[in-house]
């Protein structure tokens, strides 16, 4: 790879500021001041930018901590989106999924699109589970019905999903295979009841992490990362 295409891949530098670095001799490889746009470098090489180590990841994960009032896209003209929230490394980034902009809790952010894409395919059946504070009580009958999948205007019911009931039966977590529009939402409109709070506590075997507050984010640890490709390949 050139460097100066690896300096805005790993520093997020335009390619004009890139050779401006380079020109400028702030650019080290291998401890040897180097001028040259066009030198090739691998990932073995130890390349500095004004000092500081540059290091190559070719993806990235995030795990963001989404507040409701944010917008899961990478751009909007009038929102604050996911990515208003990264303030470094967040180029090629975007949002496996969407969450509602008054839904809260555990997003993901990468730019692995086959990762994002097994993640999100209806055949890989991956569990994403929501808390959610209901307008009413709902027992074993709702129980029942989501079990069974429910019909929410949609051409074809959805999958069979669960509802468990906390120690107040309008506090429930509600287990789906699928993404679509307002699921969760519309599944409890289904059994007579109105969402007023919801916060996607997991993706597969990816839990949100309870020190993460809301706006904040933290790149996965190298187990979750593994258990969450490793939950899409064998399905």
């Amino acid at each position: 790879m050139r460097l100066d295409k690896f300096l805005t891949q790993a520093a997020e530098l335009t390619r004009s500021e890139a050779k401006q670095k380079i020109k400028k001799g702030s650019v080290t490889v291998n401890g040897e001041v180097v001028k040259k746009a066009e030198m090739k470098v691998s990932s073995e090489d130890a390349i500095c930018l004004d000092g500081e180590v540059v290091t190559y990841e070719k993806y990235r994960y995030i795990m963001l901590h989404k507040p409701a009032g944010v917008v899961s896209a990478t751009e909007d003209a009038q929102c604050q989106t996911v990515l208003d929230l990264i303030t470094e490394g967040r180029k090629g980034l975007f949002p496996v999924g969407r969450l509602d902009k008054d839904t809260e809790g555990l997003l993901l952010l990468t730019n692995d699109g086959a990762l994002a894409h097994n993640l999100l395919s209806p055949r890989k059946h991956v569990d994403k589970t929501y808390f959610a504070i209901l307008d009413g009580e709902v027992g074993e009958k709702e129980q029942e019905l989501f079990l069974q999948g429910l019909d929410i205007g949609d051409e074809k019911k959805t999958l069979p999903a669960k509802l468990e009931i906390t120690d107040k039966a309008n506090e429930v977590f509600i287990t789906v295979q699928e993404g679509r529009f307002h699921q969760v939402k519309r599944m409890a409109e289904a059994v007579g009841r109105k969402v007023e709070y919801l916060k996607r506590i997991s993706m597969g075997p990816l839990v949100l992490d309870k020190e993460l507050k809301k706006g904040e984010y933290r790149p996965l640890f190298e187990e979750e990362l593994a258990k969450l490709k490793e939950s899409t390949a064998s399905k």
